[in-house]
């Protein structure tokens, strides 16, 4: 109910009721409105400035859960890198050291991104650090994930090829011989029979009787067969898988060059031809066109305590026969 207003009249010493015109009212209805209106628009400046709108409440309701997330994500990334990083570790050094093959190199494993920032596009958002980080552990992890998948690909197929690398592998003694006695020189330095000098002896001498046969001491296919200064009549057999084998000395050929050889096939006949000073076979193993020491090759012939004995047979430092 609105209030009367009353007006003294010294006249008449009495208050008389005054009566507010049209545009009287309109004025103090405007009054009022304009007074709420301030003082609602103060209301609202100062809710919104100390508690935020509802729409401002829930957004940073909604990034604080979502930098949670990140966090979370990123510690379950350097999980992820863990388990990644033993599974390269198993195929370098033991998958690939069963098949015999080259670890996959670092910088393959860890190659970048090259060129333009990939990640300009986030640098301007809220907790961009976080955010470029959690990215950049993704792409590491998916790109090693990639090599990764390659390189069991790779080891899908020597698995395949398993038995054929088994049987192609030199792994029996070019002579058929009960007394190691007859191992005339090992692989290392030895003092040379003609020149008298130290010099590294590539592989393996057996002595014996002119026309004792020589076996293939593993799948393959001749690949030389001729005669060489030095090692007189020469047969080489490619065995694949990296390996090579030399037989040299000999007095004469059971194959002919591109032929296929089984393990134990007779290739030639132990012989004195070339630099020799008596009749013996001149016997290597190359892996990648490196030699190595023949003596770890011969796991099908010998026992464990066979092997100890052609070892000390082996160690013979004095001079080679070629």
């Amino acid at each position: 109910m609105a209030k009367t207003k009353y007006q003294f009249n010294p006249e008449s010493i009495s208050y008389e009721k005054v009566e507010a015109n049209f545009k009287t009212k309109i004025i103090n209805v405007l009054k009022h409105m304009a007074s709420s209106s301030v003082l609602a628009i103060v209301m609202v400046v100062v809710l919104f400035y100390f508690f935020g709108s509802p729409k401002e409440r829930s957004l940073i309701r909604e990034n604080q859960q979502l930098v949670a997330q990140y966090t979370r994500l990123n510690s379950e990334l350097v999980k992820l890198q863990n388990v990644l990083t033993d599974l390269e570790q198993r195929d370098d050094n033991i998958y690939r050291v069963i098949f015999e093959a080259e670890p996959i190199h670092s910088n393959i494993r860890k190659a970048g991104y090259g060129g333009v920032n990939r990640y300009s596009n986030l640098e301007n958002l809220e907790n961009s650090e976080l955010v470029i980080s959690t990215n950049k552990k993704i792409d590491r992890i998916a790109k090693s994930m990639y090599v990764q998948t390659k390189s069991y690909d790779d080891v899908e197929v020597m698995v395949k090829n398993k038995f054929k690398m088994l049987a192609s592998i030199p792994a029996i003694m070019p002579i058929a011989i009960k007394d190691f006695g007859r191992i005339s020189s090992g692989y290392g330095w030895r003092i040379h029979p003609i020149y008298k000098t130290r010099k590294f002896h590539d592989g393996m001498d057996f002595n014996g009787t002119i026309g004792t046969p020589i076996y293939a001491t593993g799948d393959g296919v001749v690949v030389y067969k001729n005669t060489e200064r030095g090692y007189g009549k020469k047969v080489v057999i490619d065995h694949g898988f990296g390996y090579k084998t030399v037989y040299a000395h000999l007095d004469g050929y059971n194959v002919k060059k591109g032929q296929k050889v089984r393990r134990g096939e007779v290739i030639a006949f132990l012989g004195n031809t070339g630099s020799s000073t008596g009749p013996h076979i001149h016997y290597e193993v190359r892996k990648n066109n490196k030699t190595i020491d023949p003596i770890n090759y011969y796991f099908n012939d010998l026992t464990a305590d066979e092997y100890d004995s052609m070892v000390a047979y082996a160690a013979n430092t004095g001079q080679t026969m070629d």
